[in-house]
């Protein structure tokens, strides 16, 4: 039997799972089980579930089934019924645990002699901030560390009243016939329930867990909880459930009046919020004080008590009265002294807001790639699938003023400024980016928005930037957050972006898990296109191709290149040609005037150099997760890779040499990678093996029909088309 049960409910955790269950799995206690608990929710996290326990004994996976809405109630209970450790604990999905914890909690179960509760702290990480210390965690600290009972100290009821705080002892869980509720107070109440059928509790001040928290969604609420303002009145009801736990078990009466106290105190708290149900929330509460107020109970004297006797005696019309004063007297003190200006608006802002009263196009289609530098990526993929499957859709694309010359013959396009962009704006349903549209752009009910994004992860993004300054350069994260929440897709490449996206932009978007459409071209381009692509750009017949495309450094205002071109150039010969293609936020690339050097700055369309390509040679750019959809040799130019993940930040180790983490080659100088491609180990038989694993992990989807999935589930509203989540 193992000593410690973990349990973990899940629902849509995606871009957390994993890193939680790592922080367990690694733990250097090892003595446990790990239970993850789904209900089929759509993101993959039961997959997850799957992948883990396939590799580690210690786990298993529950999959409830679908569209039950056991809630998370049904999830946490059926984990517990599933377990058969000595002590529980409920950990969620988004949540970790801090290095060493399980340890700390075992020893101090020892410690205290094995008590039925043992509380213990946690540190607080909102999804926009740093981890902080808690309150709960200060009150720890002041506690003796045990045993102790909650009616010697009542005090332990300041600590946080959740599920992820506490180690439950097994036989207390199912002897009490401990049930985690329905509703968003199951929890709580449970807690309460552990601390006052505990005989003996413990403390642990020390940080535990690291609580993060979630944006609030309401599209991805959990449908079993309610979002409609009833929750005041469930915690009337659970309120009644905790009293009636107690009342049922005599050896716990003594604790009625602390709780029914504490209850009252809550419920005087949440009457405001409750609006046009206040009247029957008035009765609930008296209710619920007949039924259960204890015997010899006093509500406080003087003004401080007048509240709760109003609520508690049903007295309504006194109450409203009372409210009305104190309102009139809060308002004629916030009256402003002056009325604001109406802002005057632009003529272009005028004109906007009209069209925004005219009905939407349905046939209209609004694309933009890379700040509207031109046609390209997905967007374009996407575009050009659309014109073959959803003709009635037409597509117009917004290209700056100094980008029209690039536009391709018959692709209708407007200026950003324009009359008619702001009516694009305002009409068009569907808009599809690579990047965020401005955030002047107002999204109506009933326009959708595709965030197809430009690359698969290897540096960290969005929320996730926070910690790193040099990456972050001052960008507003509540614009940001503003500008995800107006997404309705989210493409992925693969599982490891959609994990990300979910962690780094959370939002209600649904992921498509349907490759990169500009990805396509490199299954379905013919070796007569590639011969014409390499012809175009003065490749030989027979010539080794390799393409350097390297990344930028947002520490860095101009491109500077890791390798001596020349030195590169020479040692390799006439008979291989270095296409050097600079990060597009760089203006000039400064290269050598030489033969065998090719300046591809200014290329359009990054997919054609990869398919002209013999090889590749980069940094940290995510060309590489692309390019390996070819299956050609990839070599990893890292000179300053130290420099690079502590300044920017990276979501898994490039340079570790595990199958799925390095694509290839690597090398740190510019002797060194001559003699990679001298020496014939860019492309031998262990860098082959390291490429298959790379592409099995970064493209499971690149079967040349991406585009034709994301135009079939959005534009064409096919809910069944491969990779909808």
């Amino acid at each position: 039997m193992p000593r410690l049960s973990v349990i973990i409910p899940v629902r849509r955790a995606r871009g957390h799972l994993r890193e939680c269950l790592e922080s367990v799995l690694s733990q250097s206690f090892t003595d446990i089980e790990v239970i993850g608990v789904d209900d089929g929710a759509p993101d993959g996290s039961g997959l997850l579930l799957d992948e883990f326990a396939a590799r580690d004994d210690r786990v298993q996976a529950i999959h409830l089934p679908a569209g039950e809405g056991v809630g998370p109630a049904g999830r946490r209970n059926a984990g517990a019924e599933r377990a058969v450790g000595n002590h529980l604990l409920f950990l969620e999905g988004n949540f970790v645990l801090l290095p060493g914890a399980l340890q700390a909690v075992a020893d101090a179960l020892d410690g205290a002699g094995d008590p039925e509760l043992l509380l213990f702290g946690h540190h607080k990480r909102s999804f926009r901030g740093r981890p902080r210390p808690t309150r709960s965690l200060e009150l720890l600290h002041e506690l003796p560390v045990g045993p102790l009972t909650l009616a010697d100290h009542p005090e332990l009821l300041d600590i946080a009243q959740v599920s992820w705080n506490r180690a439950v002892r097994r036989t207390l869980h199912e002897s009490e016939k401990l049930a985690f509720g329905p509703g968003q107070h199951g929890e709580r109440m449970y807690a309460l329930q552990t601390l006052a059928a505990a005989e003996s509790v413990a403390v642990l001040p020390v940080p535990c867990v690291e609580h993060r928290q979630q944006r609030y969604l309401p599209d991805l609420a959990d449908e079993s909880e309610p979002t409609d303002g009833t929750t005041p009145l469930q915690l009337v009801e659970a309120y009644a459930g905790l009293m009636t736990f107690l009342r049922d078990r005599p050896a716990l009466h003594p604790l009625r009046a602390l709780l029914f106290e504490r209850a009252t105190q809550e419920l005087l708290a949440g009457y405001p919020s409750v609006e046009r149900r206040r009247r029957r929330y008035v009765r609930s509460v008296a209710a619920f004080h007949r039924r259960h107020r204890p015997e010899g109970h006093r509500f406080p004297g003087g003004a401080r008590g007048l509240r709760p006797r109003l609520i508690g005696g049903g007295r309504f019309a006194a109450l409203g009265a009372l409210d009305t004063v104190l309102t009139l007297r809060r308002r004629m003190r916030d009256v402003p002294t002056a009325l604001r200006a109406r802002a005057k608006r632009t003529l272009s802002a005028r004109y906007y807001w009209w069209q925004r009263r005219r009905p939407l196009d349905r046939g209209l289609a609004v694309y933009a790639a890379y700040w509207n530098r031109g046609v390209s990526c997905n967007p374009e993929a996407i575009f050009r699938k659309a014109q073959e499957l959803a003709p009635q859709v037409r597509g117009v694309w917004v290209v700056s003023k100094n980008q029209v010359d690039t536009v391709p013959p018959g692709i209708d396009h407007v200026v950003p400024g324009t009359r008619r962009y702001w009516a694009m704006l305002a009409r068009a349903t569907y808009f599809i980016n690579n990047v965020n549209f401005p955030d002047h752009l107002v999204k109506r009910p009933g326009q959708v928005h595709v965030m197809t994004h430009h690359g698969t992860p290897l540096k960290i993004m969005g929320l996730d930037q926070q910690e790193y300054p040099a990456a972050a350069q001052g960008l507003n994260f509540d614009r940001l957050l503003q500008r995800v929440d107006r997404w309705d897709w989210s493409i992925s490449a693969n599982p490891h972006s959609t994990e990300v996206w979910a962690r780094a932009y959370p939002s209600a978007a649904r992921s498509l898990e349907t490759g990169y459409p500009r990805n396509d071209v490199f299954t379905t381009a013919t070796a007569g296109q590639i011969a014409e692509i390499r012809s175009g750009l003065g490749i030989r017949p027979g010539q080794r191709s390799v393409l350097y495309a390297p990344t930028h450094r947002d520490y860095e205002a101009s491109f500077t290149s890791r390798i001596d071109l020349e030195r590169l150039a020479e040692a390799l010969g006439p008979d291989t040609v270095i296409m050097v293609r600079a990060h597009y936020f760089y203006d000039e690339a400064g290269l050598p005037d030489r033969p065998s050097i090719l300046d591809v700055c200014d290329h359009p369309r990054i997919e054609e150099l990869c398919l002209a390509a013999d090889a590749l040679v980069t940094d940290y750019s995510s060309v590489m997760f692309d390019y390996a959809a070819l299956d050609r040799p990839i070599v990893v130019h890292a000179p300053d890779w130290e420099t690079y993940r502590t300044v920017r930040g990276v979501c898994f180790d490039l340079l570790s040499g595990e199958p799925g983490d390095t694509p290839g080659a690597v090398s740190k100088s510019t002797e060194e990678l001559a003699r990679i491609f001298l020496d014939g180990s860019w492309n031998s038989p262990e860098n082959e093996a390291l490429r298959a694993a790379f592409r099995a992990r970064f493209c499971p989807y690149d079967d040349g029909r991406a585009a034709e999935r994301v135009v079939r589930a959005v534009l064409l509203g096919d809910e069944g088309a491969p990779g909808g989540r």
